[in-house]
């Protein structure tokens, strides 16, 4: 089973359901706006959950791709976590390597274990132009704004893309590399996943010869 459909610029999704595995798939809007304390208001439309059985035993969840628009971002459900998708852009990915980001963040590099050893890499994902993290922010557990593009009034002054936690302020990059000078101690964790093919991702699975889990990461 896999989700199936995206919307550019908009919000939507779609669940199926095949064999004994469902997934859960909400699209959500590009710019989201923080609603009551350590809270984001993401619309989720025609969701469903997953069965309860699936969430506790953890089995993996396949998102179909092909639907996600450049710059878009869909957020699965996988072991009762958040995950965000992103189709990157060109522009997102160079961003990522510019100096003047970099000098931003703290911990560019991904020295602490909050990813999988095949994404300690710039862009912290298997494939470059997606970026897959567990959408909870490292310092109290609130969700985490999508903000892609860069601006110089919104959300904040001199925004260059990417993540804002409406709670306490915290930010991170499009790779889910957290700022320096905020209250989160550690970039976005990246789950276990692999690409099934040219346009599945699996969620939950390692690739070929990987042995690592959600465990291992220094903090959620």
């Amino acid at each position: 089973m896999a989700a199936s459909e995206a919307t550019a610029g908009g919000a939507g999704g779609h669940a199926g359901e095949g064999g004994s595995r469902r997934d859960f798939l909400t699209l959500v809007t590009l710019a989201t706006a923080a609603v009551g304390v350590c809270a984001v208001a993401w619309p989720f439309i025609d969701s469903m959950d997953p069965a309860a059985d699936t969430i506790a035993a953890g089995s993996p969840v396949d998102v179909d791709l092909s639907h996600i628009q450049p710059g878009q971002q869909v957020v699965v459900l996988w072991r009762e976590k958040p995950i965000l998708i992103v189709n990157r852009t060109p522009a997102a990915l160079k961003t990522l390597q510019d100096k003047s980001m970099i000098d931003r963040l703290s911990d560019p590099n991904s020295k602490v274990d909050q990813q999988p050893p095949y994404a300690e890499n710039w862009h912290r994902s298997v494939k470059p132009d997606y970026a897959v993290l567990v959408g909870i922010c490292t310092h109290l557990g609130c969700l985490p704004g999508y903000w892609p593009n860069p601006s110089q009034t919104t959300p904040v002054a001199d925004w260059p893309g990417g993540y804002l936690c409406p709670c306490h302020g915290s930010k991170y990059d499009l790779a889910g590399r957290v700022w320096k000078f905020v209250p989160a101690p550690y970039n976005l964790p990246v789950p276990p996943y692999n690409f099934v093919d040219e346009h599945t991702v699996r969620i939950g699975e390692n690739p070929t010869g990987q042995d690592w889990t959600l465990n291992d990461v220094v903090q959620i």
